[in-house]
Formats: C-alpha cells, structure tokens, sequence
C-alpha cells in the first residue's frame, strides 16, 4: 500500500512537513515560542529543563530534544539557545544534522537579547518555511510508517473495546510491514509477563520485565505507593479497581504480534526491523507520547474511556473511545467511536478497519480532531534531579 508524504535526506518519509523551532533550555522557550508565531507553519516546543541536568537525565533530555528535530515529520530544524546552558546549541544541532535535514542555530546572548534574537531566528526561519513550502510529496510504502500507541484516562471500556480496536489496526499495519511502539512502563505492572512473553527473544523478555521491576523499585525508594496514582482518581471513577485490571486492558492496544525490540525513552525505533516495539515511558500520557515522536513515530493512536484533548507538535494524534457516551461528550476531540463494540454489536476487527483507514487518510494529510485545535502538548520525562 502507498501513502504520500515529504522524502528525506536519509531515507524516512514524513507525513507533516513542520518547521521546529528548538529551544535548548527553558531560558530559550519563550524566544522561541515568540519566533514562531511570526512564521506560519512554525511549531514550537518549549519545555523546563536543559540545564542544571547530569548524567542519565541530562542525556536523556538531550536524546529527546534530538528526536523530535531528527523525525521524519519535521523538514528543518531552528534551535534557540541562552548560550550559558547545560545543553549546548550544538550538542542538539550537530546530532539532528546526522538526519541530512536543515538545521540552524540562534543564540540569545551573541544577538543583543530577546529582541535582536527574534529578529534574527525570524529571518531565519522565514528562509526555512519557504523552502519548506515548495517541497512536493512522493509515494511511499506504508511500511515506513511507524506508529506509537498510547491510552490515557481509561475506563473498562477501553480494555473491552477502544484497546482491542487500536491493536487490531496495529496488527494490520505490521502485517503489511509498518512498524508499532507500546508504551507505558507503569501500565504494564501485572500483565508484563504475558509482553514478556512474546519477546522474540528471552533477553528481550528479560530487558522488559526488568523495565518494570525498575518503576517498582523507584517508587519503593521514595516510599511511596503507585497504588496511589496507578489506577489514576480518573480510572477509578471510571470503573478501573485495580492497576492489574487497567494494564492487563493497557496492553490490547499491542494486537497480537510479537514483540521485535525494547527500547529505552526516546529511542530510535530500528529502520532496518519492522513490527512491534516496547518502549520504557511512563504512565503520563504526554511525556510518554513525546518519548515515542522522539523515536520516530509519525503518528499517533491514543484510546480514551474517560476523554481527553492531547495532541502532538508533529506527529498527528487520532483519538479513539470505547465509552460511546465520551463520544457523545466530547466530539470536538474525538476522532473514532470505538463504543459501537458496545452498543452495536461490532467487533473490534471492524473498528480496527476503521481505525486503519483512518490512519492511512491522516498520513495523507486529513488533519486529525486533535490539529484542527491547535493540540501541541509536549512533556520530557524526566529520570534525576536539576542540581
């Protein structure tokens, strides 16, 4: 099957042609929120971290920042930096470079302050967004979309009919060559062994449960109890009892194919292994979101029973609900009723076919629920402390 999208330098296809404007740090967010609201089709990410960072969570603030410049959605890149940061301008740049993509670089304090850096990220930036805007779309295999699936403010309806619908349309995709990310680290907490367990490897296996034995011993060095946030006041409304029930739904979204990869947040998905990958995010829906884009998910699914507004900066965000009365409440949001499994007597194959082709008009530029309101949530997971 052929989709149209922007080639790369490298070889990936993107299914949006955005403009990022990168800030490095939280000093530079606001710079550069500012930059792009004189561009169209500019798109900002400002975030609190970049500085005051070490170690395993100053890389992993890092590798985030890179992904979102280096997926295939984004055609050039600006980056905005104070210049005094612990995330150097180039450290960011030179690594989204490695995508063959156009990359630039602003630097507040080398340009006179906020005003003279506006200035000059603008012009910059304008150059960019018109060479972006001459360049045409090509046909491309749907084996080189990669799909990150996520749910949050679940219910039980999301575990009997919007989970199994996301998973049935994740399996097609793989069928047909694509490529899956499961996420949610947390929500896996009593059902990982069944993940584990379709690991093509038994090392693989062993990465993933070990994945969660990490969140648990986390939360038992704090002494805490995820009980107390894992089920979410939400799911308990909702329904949800315990987080053995919300993740043994959780992972319905992850069809029935086997499991080819594990990854780390925000790593790079393998462009020469397609099918269904793990990756370790957290159970908070936007930061989990945003370690898949970093790892080169072009689109998202997200299932809600409850019903939320969650959108992406650049990877378009296609909402799907079991609950058909979410639907009814919230169809400014909601791309898909999944609930007709309910009330219908559908089966979540023929949501998935829905879903499917949902996902294939998306990748062909329909906008989803989620674009049309401006959605551009944007959260780094964070693993240290800012010292």
């Amino acid at each position: 099957m052929k989709l149209m999208g922007y080639k790369r330098e490298n070889g990936t296809f993107g299914i949006r042609n955005h403009l990022l404007i990168l800030p490095t740090s939280v000093c530079s967010s606001e710079t550069a929120q500012r930059i792009a609201a004189l561009v169209p089709g500019a798109v900002a990410i400002p975030h609190q971290h970049g500085c005051c960072q070490v170690g395993a969570d100053y890389l992993q603030t890092v590798n985030t920042l890179v992904g979102f410049g280096k997926n295939p959605n984004v055609g050039a890149v600006l980056v905005v930096s104070l210049g005094c940061e612990g995330i150097q301008p180039e450290v960011v740049a030179d690594q989204i470079r490695e995508s063959k993509k156009p990359v630039e670089t602003v630097i507040i304090q080398e340009c006179g302050g906020t005003l003279g850096c506006i200035a000059k990220g603008a012009e910059i930036a304008a150059k960019m967004a018109r060479e972006l805007s001459v360049q045409n779309k090509v046909a491309f295999d749907i084996s080189e979309l990669v799909l990150g699936l996520e749910c949050g403010g679940s219910d039980p309806t999301s575990g009997i009919a919007g989970n199994p619908s996301v998973g049935a349309a994740s399996d097609k995709l793989i069928q047909l060559g694509g490529t899956s990310i499961l996420s949610e680290t947390t929500e896996l907490i009593g059902a990982e062994h069944l993940v584990a367990a379709r690991c093509v490897t038994k090392e693989m296996g062993d990465k993933l449960t070990a994945m969660v034995k990490r969140i648990e011993d986390k939360s038992k060095l704090y002494g805490v109890d995820l009980r107390g946030t894992q089920p979410t006041p939400g799911n308990i409304a909702g329904g949800l009892t315990t987080i053995e029930e919300k993740s043994l739904g959780c992972i319905h979204k992850a069809g029935q194919s086997p499991v080819i990869g594990v990854l780390e947040y925000s790593e790079a998905v393998d462009p020469e292994k397609h099918g269904l990958y793990f990756m370790d995010t957290p159970g908070e829906d936007i930061d989990s979101i945003t370690g898949m884009v970093a790892g080169g998910a072009q689109i998202i699914l997200f299932t809600t029973g409850r019903g939320t507004p969650t959108g992406s900066p650049v990877a378009p965000v296609i909402k799907v609900t079991g609950n058909p009365e979410t639907y009814a409440k919230m169809t400014d949001n909601i791309d898909i009723n999944a609930g007709r499994v309910i009330t219908e007597g559908k089966t979540p194959q023929d949501i998935g076919a829905e879903i499917f082709d949902k996902m294939v008009a998306v990748a062909n530029g329909e906008l989803t629920k989620a674009e049309v309101l401006g959605h551009k949530e944007f959260g780094i997971y964070r693993i240290g402390d800012t010292f």
